[in-house]
């Protein structure tokens, strides 16, 4: 068992002992806060939770990040509670910083790297290596990516990691995360370039494949337990079956890389 599995297992302990101590007793929902980026993997783990455990998951959806009224950081402030968030991992991060969820419960439970697309029916150039890419790029006429950090990575850094962000400017642009692969399979752009977990459910495209690693950047997603749990006993539980290995195929079948440990043969 890895320490961070332990270190679950024994925050779900002691919180029974104190609960068990007062009397009282933990209600069989767990109320889960969660954004997008882990959604495919939630709705096909979590029935799997809810019978093996006989928990009933209730879900509130909203983004990580901003100002909008129903996301995550606006719900919590204005006193919504949850037992767990599930969330891009800076976004946890920023969210134990605001003691809305306990430090010690953060565990990493994917990752997603950032991959290409082309329209359906079109030939997938090479993007196998550093030298590949930049020439698949530079042989495109138009190429797009999302307004997201992910996106902020490629129009800031990958373009000039790659020595040609200057050749660039003219052909690529960001566009609204939810906008990048319809606008390749509509023929607006040439290229999408984002987090494959997103690229993955579109249809009318194709997915060339991952940048490769000496230019990746991968986007983490979290779990944590917030301070205001009504069931911290089911938080911990739901937690530890998201980052246990028997969750992992179900994770990497949505595109994301599983960071749990590798089952035993």
């Amino acid at each position: 068992m890895t320490i961070r599995k332990l270190r679950i297992r024994a925050l779900a302990f002691c919180v029974a002992g104190a609960l068990l101590g007062n009397g009282a007793a933990w209600a069989d929902e767990v109320k889960v806060m969660i954004s997008g980026g882990f959604a495919s993997a939630y709705r096909d783990l979590g029935p799997q939770f809810e019978e093996s455990t006989g928990r009933k998951l209730i879900t509130v959806w909203g983004p990580a990040v901003g100002t909008a009224a129903n996301a995550i950081p606006v719900r919590l402030a204005r006193g919504e509670w949850a037992d767990v968030l599930i969330v891009v991992g800076y976004a946890l991060d920023e969210q134990i910083n605001a003691g809305k969820v306990l430090p010690d419960s953060k565990v990493d439970l994917a990752r997603s790297a950032i991959g290409m697309v082309v329209r359906q029916g079109t030939p997938k150039p090479d993007i196998s290596s550093v030298d590949a890419l930049r020439r698949a790029l530079l042989a495109a006429r138009s190429i797009v990516y999302p307004d997201s950090p992910s996106g902020v990575f490629v129009g800031s850094e990958l373009f000039w990691r790659l020595g040609i962000a200057g050749r660039m400017q003219s052909k690529s642009r960001m566009i609204p995360a939810g906008q990048v692969a319809d606008a390749v399979a509509n023929g607006d752009a040439e290229l999408g370039i984002q987090q494959i977990v997103e690229l993955l459910t579109v249809k009318g495209v194709t997915v060339v494949g991952s940048l490769p690693a000496e230019v990746q950047w991968y986007t983490v997603f979290s779990g944590g337990i917030a301070t205001s749990a009504k069931n911290p006993v089911g938080a911990a539980a739901l937690i530890h079956f998201l980052s246990s290995p028997d969750a992992a195929s179900a994770i990497s079948r949505t595109g994301l890389e599983p960071l749990s440990a590798t089952p035993a043969n």
